[in-house]
């Protein structure tokens, strides 16, 4: 049976009157899911689980898998008109869609993200369709040396993040190195750098950082600055403002290729997800763009970039998770898990043995992604009327959402205490021009370099050549050295010019 004649029956699953309600359902609740800050596509999915425990198993998947994906799209609204990341996900979207927000322009961003998560989810489907085989078994061949090497080379492409200079960037990402060695250690089960606190054995947690950096030190830099105004600005919410003009679509077409082709990539490989996706694709994009020091103070390529990777991922995540049994994620574990329930077997046989669940699923992304295009484009003239909100109004209610946001993340009360700890430090990160976005990234790979280091090691019996026996590997970290390299060249001729400008 070829791609046609699976298509074909998946969309005969697809557009079944129950499983158009069970996907409308989830993407809809996974869109405003996405907008309440911190709460994530991990926990609405642990919360309506029961729901779709009367549906069937196809009906269930495709309500969960709405959620999951809806989520992404939504979680890039609190981001851009707030600076207050809804999903670990949307934390890149933060860098350049809130300054767009600042200059009018929150509503063409809004709608850029819409497309752009569209065009990424559509490609990651695709790929889905015609090389899930082949991509598997490529995902199959990275095993520690290769997950390692990969994590340098995203740690160093993280240094490029930064405004100003690449030494701030390492700095920040060291002490996100450092943060993420706080918890038990994964090998001997000891706690490292908790202080006797229990509540800190698990780590500290990415979207308690992410909140306290961006959302908490925002409120006040606001409070504290001196031209702190009473309200928002009004924003142009007609279609001929939001709708992208013509150079803008020249300018995020590559753009949105290449962030569709690395989420694809990276939301294949287990463990690593689209967040990783988006630091990726937004790093990539500011090393090839001919003007990077736009990035980070409104770039639309920048924005474009990061959301059609991280949806190309979220969909992309579904590869290994339907194919292999192999959940590249806590979020994609629990929906193996709503599989079990349902009684499915997760893995290589579910193609054969429940094709109408497979190809269902899969059509009914097309659908679920059309469904989000439609919703999200008429919300937009609702979202841009909270930046009309006077600010005694609307910070109170932020950190309302961030403290709520923070304790239902892990049912953990010190992540209170710690989002607040880190949005001070986030504050004295802005007054020092010290960038956050390597530190998020420091903590997001630390962990897994660290563990993928040590299990390298031991399966080699501590040979370090390991890491560059194996091609793959030995592939990243030349990349990883080429880029080092011409990031020391590039400050060498950059110190070279200010000289020669200083002596004219």
């Amino acid at each position: 049976m070829d791609i046609f004649d699976n298509m074909m029956m998946g969309f005969s699953v697809a557009v079944s009157w129950s499983s158009l309600w069970a996907c409308f359902i989830g993407v809809t609740l996974g869109t405003f899911i996405g907008v309440l800050p911190g709460v994530g596509a991990l926990a609405g999915i642990s919360l309506l689980m029961p729901l779709t425990f009367g549906q069937s198993a196809t009906d269930a998947m495709v309500m969960l898998a709405g959620i999951y994906y809806g989520s992404i799209y939504g979680g890039s609204t609190a981001a851009i008109l707030l600076n207050l990341p809804g999903s670990v996900t949307s934390a890149v979207t933060c860098f350049d869609g809130y300054p767009m927000a600042q200059k009018g322009e929150a509503g063409k961003a809004l709608a850029m993200t819409t497309l752009a998560s569209f065009i990424g989810g559509c490609f990651a489907i695709v790929l889905m369709m015609t090389f899930a085989p082949p991509l598997v078994a490529v995902a199959q061949s990275f095993g520690s040396p290769e997950y390692f090497a990969m994590t340098v080379l995203g740690l160093l492409a993280a240094s490029t993040l930064s405004q100003g200079s690449p030494v701030k960037g390492i700095a920040m990402v060291v002490v996100g190195l450092l943060l993420g060695l706080v918890g038990t250690d994964i090998q001997s089960g000891v706690a490292r750098f908790t202080f006797g606190s229990r509540e800190l054995l698990d780590g500290i947690s990415l979207v308690v950082l992410a909140m306290g950096l961006f959302g908490v030190s925002e409120i006040l830099i606001n409070f504290t600055s001196s031209v702190f105004a009473t309200s928002r600005q009004k924003v142009d919410t007609s279609w001929q403002a939001m709708w992208p003009t013509k150079r803008e679509w020249k300018d995020t077409s590559g753009s949105m290729a290449r962030g569709s082709v690395l989420g694809s990539i990276i939301g294949i490989l287990p463990g690593a997800g689209a967040a990783i996706a988006a630091f990726i694709a937004y790093s990539v994009e500011k090393r090839v763009s001919k003007t990077p020091e736009r990035f980070g103070k409104g770039a639309i390529e920048g924005l474009a970039a990061a959301e059609t990777a991280n949806n190309a991922a979220a969909q992309a995540a579904f590869i290994p998770t339907m194919s292999l049994g192999i959940p590249g994620s806590a979020t994609m574990a629990l929906l193996l898990g709503a599989l079990l329930i349902h009684g499915i077997q997760p893995g290589p046989l579910v193609i054969q043995t429940d094709p109408d669940l497979f190809w269902g699923l899969i059509a009914s992304f097309w659908i679920g992604n059309l469904m989000l295009l439609v919703l999200n484009l008429p919300l937009i003239g609702i979202w841009v009327r909270m930046l009309l909100i006077p600010y005694h109004i609307l910070y109170p209610c932020i950190l309302f959402f961030i403290c709520l946001g923070a304790y239902s993340a892990r049912n953990n009360p010190i992540d209170i205490f710690l989002v607040i700890v880190f949005g001070l430090m986030g504050y004295g990160m802005k007054l020092l021009q010290l960038p956050a976005a390597p530190l998020l990234l420091g903590l997001v790979l630390g962990p897994m370099a660290e563990e993928h280091f040590r299990r390298a090691l031991l399966l080699s019996r501590g040979d370090a050549m390991v890491f560059l026996t194996e091609p793959i590997s030995a592939g990243l970290l030349a990349t990883a050295a080429i880029i080092v390299a011409s990031t020391i060249w590039s400050s060498l001729r950059r110190r070279k010019r200010a000289l020669a400008d200083t002596a004219a």
